[in-house]
């Protein structure tokens, strides 16, 4: 059955307009709530739960799952967030955060504006739910039905929002930071609505670093500003948490400095891969080998990718331009990762440039001399690696911004280690 076919014989069974319930069909299913589970919001709505249970079952926070249709929860606000969204064409406030009892917390996004304020314990009836981020969500909209409850509940989390950039994950809603801006850029991009000024760059607290974007382009986000921010949402950018200012966020000057750690966060390799993906995040290691695709390689002069006998994935056949590039897989003996080397910082491990490269793969009528001698220089050695992790199904790879050999002395380092076991 297509939609139509749902909406003609839903509207039969209801003795209610075609169009109308086609159109709160289409609405539900556009949000990805399953067919099934949609038809039963429509006959709740207009008033048949002939084909369903007649109310939707009480549930502890930690006992909803995806299988159920709806739910009614009693819970703590923890955080009310606000953004727009397109939808059907139209923008459309939504506010979304999450809730909290004495076996859990989950997130939701409300359709209508309930006023919910973080702190108050609410009842939330005939709450839809739906799987996001491979979690079940609750979803308030017009069916659901919202009640004050003047007895407390106890709950293990913080409510309000306030976090720090350790902290945040993505799908965080209703954060509150006090930050500092460390780099800021103004862009052009092709937005929703055409050309849009938007601000990218890094913000960073006492315990992080990460990316930023403001979709309203602030003058208070200037290099060097202290501010606080309410209602951000954070995403994940390149396989680590952006922070998202949206123009429902409220930035304001804040009254206390904020003490930036100019050094990265330290971590084992397999702690750092475990992360799931981590911005400006330093690891120590061997490099075991230097993967094919070093030294000095081809891109595409259409969209950068590095191209294998002409050949760009996207492009076809193209006259690659020449660049340099290292992928050395660091092993610290927790685990492995691919630290990836700009033009920038493998001409220095290098000791040349590119016209340096090109006269060497000259010479020798083989560009592959180039990543033998990056070999001969840092295979065996120990290097401290500063970048930006992200993780996927291919891998691990962190993209170099330091890449610089250790001049810790090993047997010093192994006393120290042994010291700190006999303690």
């Amino acid at each position: 059955m297509n939609v139509d076919e749902h909406a003609e014989a839903l509207a039969s069974d209801l003795g209610v307009d075609k169009e109308e319930v086609k159109a709160d069909l289409q609405n539900l299913i556009e949000y990805s709530v399953p067919v099934d589970e949609a038809k039963q919001s429509l006959r709740r709505k207009y008033g048949d739960g002939s084909s369903g249970s007649s109310e939707p079952s009480s549930a502890d926070i930690a006992e909803v799952t995806t299988d159920m249709g709806s739910v009614t929860v009693t819970a703590k606000v923890l955080t009310v967030g606000k953004r727009s969204i397109r939808y059907q064409g139209n923008e459309q406030a939504i506010f979304e955060g999450e809730l909290a009892d004495e076996s859990g917390k989950i997130s939701y996004t409300a359709w209508t504006d309930f006023d919910l304020s973080p702190g108050e314990v609410i009842t939330a009836g005939n709450a839809g739910v739906r799987e996001w981020e491979g979690n079940p969500e609750l979803n308030l909209g017009e069916s659901t039905n919202v009640a004050r409850e003047e007895t407390d509940i106890d709950v293990s989390y913080d409510v309000g929002g306030d976090s720090s950039l350790a902290d945040v994950r993505p799908g965080d809603r209703g954060v509150s930071l006090g930050l500092t801006v460390l780099e800021v850029e103004d862009k052009v991009i092709d937005g929703r609505d055409g050309e849009t000024e938007i601000k990218s760059g890094v913000v960073a607290d006492e315990t992080a670093r990460l990316p930023f974007t403001d979709w309203e382009a602030r003058a208070e986000l200037t290099e060097g500003a202290t501010v606080r921010a309410d209602n951000i949402y954070v995403r994940e950018f390149r396989g680590v948490p952006s922070i998202n200012f949206s123009e429902f966020t409220t930035v304001e000057p804040l009254a206390r400095d904020v003490d930036v750690n100019d050094s990265a966060t330290k971590l084992p390799v397999r702690e750092a891969v475990e992360t799931g993906g981590a911005f400006d995040v330093e690891v120590i290691g061997n490099i075991v080998a230097v993967r094919d695709g070093s030294g000095l390689i081809q891109r595409c002069p259409e969209c950068g990718r590095v191209v294998q006998k002409g050949q760009c994935r996207s492009h076809g056949q193209v006259d690659g331009e020449d660049d340099l590039r290292v992928k050395a897989i660091v092993d610290d003996g927790t685990g492995t990762v691919t630290a990836i080397l700009d033009d920038e910082l493998t001409a220095e491990v290098y000791g040349g440039g590119l016209e340096q490269a090109r006269e060497q793969a000259r010479d020798a009528m083989d560009q592959e001399v180039v990543a033998d001698t990056i070999r001969e220089k840092i295979v065996g050695h120990e290097y401290r690696v500063r970048g930006n992790l992200s993780v996927d199904d291919y891998g691990a790879n962190l993209e170099a911004s330091e890449f610089a050999e250790t001049d810790d002395d090993p047997a010093v380092r192994a006393k120290t280690l042994l010291s700190e076991v006999d303690a």
